[in-house]
C-alpha cells in the first residue's frame, strides 16, 4: 500500500506541484490549505510524513508541529518543513518544534523525492 504524505501549504500551485511530484514517485499525498486544515486532517487520519510550509494564514507551520507533536500518534511520524525561510534561527525553532527535516522553496522536485524517500522509503 502506499504511504501517504500530509501537504500542508496556503499556495494551491505549491501544494499541486508538491502532489505531482510525489504522485509520480508513488506516494497518496493529501492537501491542506493551512495549519489549522492540516492538524484537522491529521486527526482524521495518521499519515507517513507531513510536509508544511511555515508562513500560512489560521496556524502557521510552527504551532502545526508543535501541535502534532502533542498528539500521541505523531510523536514519531516525520515532519519536513518546505518554506521560503533559511535562517539558522528558523531552522534552530523548526527543530525545537519537533521538524525531522528543512527543504528550501523554490524545491527541486527529484531532490523532494529524495528525501521523501530517505525519510520514509
Amino acid at each position: 500500500m502506499a504511504k501517504t504524505i500530509l501537504a500542508v501549504d496556503d499556495s494551491g500551485s505549491l501544494r499541486q506541484m508538491v502532489a505531482f511530484s510525489l504522485n509520480a514517485a508513488g506516494y497518496q499525498v493529501i492537501e491542506a490549505v493551512d495549519g489549522q486544515d492540516g492538524l484537522n486532517k491529521a486527526r482524521n487520519q495518521v499519515v507517513d510524513l507531513v510536509l508544511t510550509d511555515q508562513n500560512m494564514p489560521n496556524m502557521d507551520g510552527l504551532t502545526l508541529i508543535k501541535s502534532l507533536r502533542a498528539m500521541e500518534s505523531y510523536k514519531t511520524v516525520p515532519i519536513l518543513m518546505l518554506t521560503t525561510e533559511s535562517s539558522d534561527e528558523m531552522k534552530a525553532q523548526g527543530r525545537a518544534a519537533g521538524a525531522t527535516g528543512w527543504l528550501v522553496k523554490p524545491f527541486d522536485p527529484k531532490r523532494l523525492i529524495d528525501v521523501v524517500k530517505k525519510v520514509i522509503g
